[in-house]
This record gives structure tokens, C-alpha cells and sequence, in this order.
């Protein structure tokens, strides 16, 4: 039972950062184009040679 006074505010502090690091990357638009660099790796670019 005293472990849950040490682990409680452990896992807290996690999920506080967990969603402190999802905002920072929400507004810094890291999630803003998920499909083009997925695709980009598709497209023939022979003329930069």
C-alpha cells in the first residue's frame, strides 16, 4: 500500500509530460503533412542530376 504513494505521483508526472510533450509537438506542427514525406521517397527525380 505505500508503494501506491511513490507510484501515483510517478505516473502523474509521466502522463503530465507525455501530454505536455503532445502540445509542444501540436503547436511547433510537427503533425501538420503526414502523407508527403511518406511519399516523396515515390517520385522519379531524374532531372537533378
Amino acid at each position: 500500500m505505500v508503494v501506491l504513494y511513490v507510484v501515483l505521483p510517478l505516473a502523474l508526472i509521466f502522463a503530465g509530460a507525455a501530454v505536455a510533450a503532445f502540445i509542444w509537438c501540436a503547436r511547433s506542427g510537427q503533425f501538420d503533412d503526414l502523407t508527403t514525406p511518406a511519399q516523396r521517397i515515390l517520385h522519379d527525380d531524374d532531372d537533378e542530376r
